[in-house]
């Protein structure tokens, strides 16, 4: 049985758009997931790696010894910052490559409905990285900034800066500057249910990775549980042993592939906001009727 077609321009209320999200999620899986590890495999699997290497360096943290000047110290402080950096740097590179992945294979689906191509997501996901990563950087230091403000500020600019890569991917006519500063005026048109929406989603994210975190959680109380009366105070580096870095990063993977629905939920929050704002899609329904009845 063929999926159903899901419109994307035209707006929607609370419950259609957390609807709409899952099911696009589940309808596209299968055909989202064969794009996504094509075109995100490499930049993924670096990040696992880097997560792997940090966890087991991450290890040093815990050597203690209470008779030092310094009682917490790392044993070499240059491999740790390393794999800190490593973490970073690859955590960034994967989600810019995976937002790009994700919102290009919408704006496929939407303008081949239904179908999507893949060689021209790849080339507008490679095409567009640098766009990406400076609007990430400067998503970022928004966030920041407002954070050092106060609590409230943090709370209404996340809910433009959900919305700042659906605008310059689905208007690509847009600059970064263009579409950063758009992103403050479209929300304006619906802010609470906009807002309600991303939190909702926000909220059913943090639940579903804590639930896939509690493995390496649990493993983690059972082995201090067992092993209390055998670990060296003086060498907790072997804490980390395999089965507990594949728990984590295992556990990591999860919710890497579940932050996709925050991604498609940005982009249908977006679409409900700029129908609600410019009609684009009401305007192109009546168009394709013009032009069916003109045939």
């Amino acid at each position: 049985m063929d999926n159903v077609y899901i419109e994307f321009k035209k707006q929607r209320d609370f419950g259609q758009i957390l609807g709409d999200t899952f099911s696009f999620f589940r309808m596209e899986f299968k055909p989202f997931m064969s794009v996504f590890f094509h075109i995100c495999g490499p930049f993924l699997l670096a990040l696992l790696l880097a997560i792997a290497f940090y966890t087991y360096i991450a290890g040093d943290l815990a050597t203690f010894d209470p008779f030092n000047d310094e009682p917490l110290l790392f044993t070499n402080p240059f491999l740790f910052i390393s794999s800190f950096l490593m973490y970073l740097i690859c955590g960034v590179l994967a989600y810019i490559v995976t937002v790009g992945t994700t919102l290009f294979y919408i704006s496929s689906y939407i303008n081949n409905a239904g179908s999507v191509d893949v060689n021209d997501i790849k080339s507008k996901v490679y095409g567009a990285f640098w766009s990406l990563f400076g609007m990430s950087i400067l998503k970022g230091f928004t966030v920041f900034f407002a954070a050092l403000l106060c609590f409230f500020p943090v709370l209404y600019v996340m809910i433009p800066m959900a919305i700042v890569f659906s605008i310059y991917v689905f208007e690509p006519r847009k600059s970064v500057t263009e579409a950063y500063s758009d992103s403050f005026y479209l929300v304006n048109s619906d802010f609470w249910l906009a807002f309600g929406s991303f939190i909702v989603l926000g909220i059913i994210y943090y639940i579903l990775s804590m639930v896939f975190s509690l493995p390496a959680v649990i493993y983690s109380f059972i082995k201090i549980g067992i092993t209390a009366s055998e670990i060296d105070p003086a060498n907790m580096t072997d804490f980390a042993d395999p089965f507990y870095i594949f728990l984590n990063v295992l556990a990591s993977f999860i919710q890497f592939i579940l932050n996709i629905i925050l991604i498609i939920g940005g982009a249908f929050i977006y679409f409900h906001l700029n129908e609600k704002k410019n009609f684009t899609g009401t305007f192109e329904r009546i168009d394709k009727i013009g032009e069916k009845t003109e045939q």
